[in-house]
């Protein structure tokens, strides 16, 4: 008897020991609701590599900003006081015409169907657009777009980084150069809000930031900047030999 209840124990304990092993293999096997889950459920074969949701979603959201940002560029170059948001729409129109065909040839080949009009709230800005004039209008057009490019920047990346797909990657690359391009002849223009578009991403952040300590407050002041005499970029029609800022590139491909 003895023996007989400490064979019953020795296999009880194997049982035991085999099932603790096996667990985690099974519990791997089918996770439903997990991101890799997710992942592999929204991914679809093509013959350039997989194509995710996230990839998909990419192609709508590049369309998407040149049905809006086109019709802004072309409405800045005929009616922005200033040459510097004149410049700024004219790269708009030029990177976009460019970017807008590249992400129709690749939602053909990969077949993503994609829209022909710009969203609600992106009608709305070009409402807000062509109701103002003047000061008011330049400022709300450097705002209105440089945030709009700010968001969709974080996603180029993230496609970048993460798409297993040779044309999506591609026409990432394209689009990081346009849209890298375009934020730095918004920011040329003087208008941009800087601290309304940190005040609104720290609302919109779900973690603490985390690094090195504040300065103790001993920082030299920061110097005034120089202002220039004698220069007025007012200008009542665009000439078409006047050159954007030195730092920016235009995206123009031949």
């Amino acid at each position: 008897m003895r023996r007989i209840n400490g064979s019953a124990l020795i296999i009880a304990a194997l049982v035991v020991t085999v099932g603790a092993l096996a667990f985690p293999v099974w519990s791997y096997a089918d996770r439903s609701g997990t991101g890799q889950a997710n992942l592999n459920a929204s991914t679809v074969a093509t013959q350039w590599g997989p194509l995710s949701a996230t990839d998909r979603d990419f192609l709508v959201k590049v369309r998407l900003a040149g049905l809006w940002e086109l019709p802004a560029g072309q409405q800045a170059i005929e009616r922005a006081p200033s040459q510097a948001i004149k410049d700024a729409g004219d790269h708009l129109v030029v990177g976009h015409t460019d970017l807008d065909q590249r992400a129709r040839d690749v939602a053909a080949k990969l077949g993503v169907e994609l829209p022909n009009q710009p969203s609600e709230q992106q009608q709305g800005w070009l409402r807000e657009l062509s109701a103002a004039s003047g000061e008011e209008y330049e400022r709300k057009f450097a705002n209105l777009l440089r945030n709009a490019h700010g968001k969709v920047f974080a996603l180029v990346a993230q496609v970048r980084h993460t798409t297993r797909n040779t044309l999506i990657r591609q026409l990432a690359s394209d689009a990081n150069q346009t849209v890298l391009d375009h934020i730095t002849m918004l920011e040329a223009t003087g208008k941009v809000d800087f601290d309304a578009i940190a005040n609104e991403a720290a609302g919109n952040a779900t973690a603490s930031p985390s690094g090195p300590p504040a300065p103790n407050g001993n920082l030299p002041p920061a110097p005034s900047p120089a202002v220039p005499t004698g220069t007025d970029q007012s200008f009542t029609s665009r000439p078409s030999t006047q050159p954007g800022p030195p730092t920016a590139v235009n995206t123009h491909r031949p």
